[in-house]
């Protein structure tokens, strides 16, 4: 059966931004839809951690063939790293404002993102049949360059949104339209 997982950033929750409209969305058209609450927080968000918390619902069969993962912010590179590190095919990954090995943001959030990095990205790309990423030219947390290399990285389709900051609801984004015609 098609399910869908959500999945937040650094320092965020499970229904932050546009993640619980999103939610709601899914769920009305009756499809099945989880959102996993990470940890988050200096020594507590890390890939082991958020790797034990996603590998408790592949265990249960609920990630497969016919999954999609949503995920904003460091969660895609995070979400590639577990793919590719415990092989697991999904139907989509949808990016949004995705990054790898990029320092710089803060002294927190390049501690919790660090250990969410890896090389080999593209390997991805053998266990998503389809990557699609949304990404922003004027995202104040992650330079243009480095999110602009994660889409041309594992893409199989790309949305440049213009003046969308973050895609957050800092910028404006509670709800995430554009995101529809991609589920």
């Amino acid at each position: 059966m098609e399910n869908y997982f959500l999945i937040h950033g650094s320092f965020s929750s499970p229904y932050s931004n546009w993640i619980g409209w999103l939610h709601d969305f899914i769920e009305e058209e009756g499809k099945q839809v989880y959102v996993p609450n990470f940890p988050i927080g200096v020594g507590y968000q890390n890939y082991e951690n958020w790797s034990k918390l996603l590998k408790y619902y592949l265990d249960l069969g609920l990630i497969h063939e016919n999954t999609t993962i949503i995920a904003h912010s460091i969660a895609p590179v995070f979400v590639a790293k577990f793919l590719t590190q415990n092989k697991v095919k999904i139907k989509k990954l949808i990016s949004v404002c995705g990054f790898n090995n990029y320092l710089g943001i803060d002294e927190a959030y390049d501690a919790v993102n660090q250990s969410m990095y890896f090389d080999n990205l593209q390997e991805v790309k053998q266990y998503a049949k389809e990557i699609i990423c949304f990404y922003s030219d004027n995202d104040p947390y992650v330079s243009y360059e480095a999110e602009k290399e994660f889409v041309d990285t594992i893409a199989s389709e790309e949305v440049l949104m213009l003046k969308a900051g973050h895609i957050n609801s800092e910028s404006g984004y509670d709800t995430f339209e554009e995101m529809v015609n991609y589920l």
